[in-house]
């Protein structure tokens, strides 16, 4: 009969590796405008899948597409100035 050795011990060795470090957590903290604005156009874009859209839906999806665009470039310029454009 062979026995089913466990290896929690080796999975929870690495676990430490496992965690985001806090740069990553910051990383994702200034993209979380940009993830729920993706996220809302996604879910208009969903609404229309299995009938035709209304103006309604139409207005919803345009109004999301700009929110998802204006977060995108909010964080474009967060991360331009940190960023020298000349030669100094």
């Amino acid at each position: 009969m062979s026995y089913i050795v466990t290896v929690q011990e080796a999975v929870t060795a690495f676990a430490g590796w496992l965690e985001p470090t806090n740069a990553e957590l910051d990383a994702i903290d200034s993209e979380m405008p940009v993830i729920l604005a993706d996220v809302d156009l996604i879910d208009a874009q969903i609404i229309t899948l299995d009938r035709s859209p209304s103006e309604l839906d139409r207005q919803r999806i345009r109004r999301a597409r700009r929110r998802l665009l204006a977060a995108r470039r909010e964080l474009a310029n967060q991360g331009a100035e940190g960023t020298s454009g000349g030669v100094a």
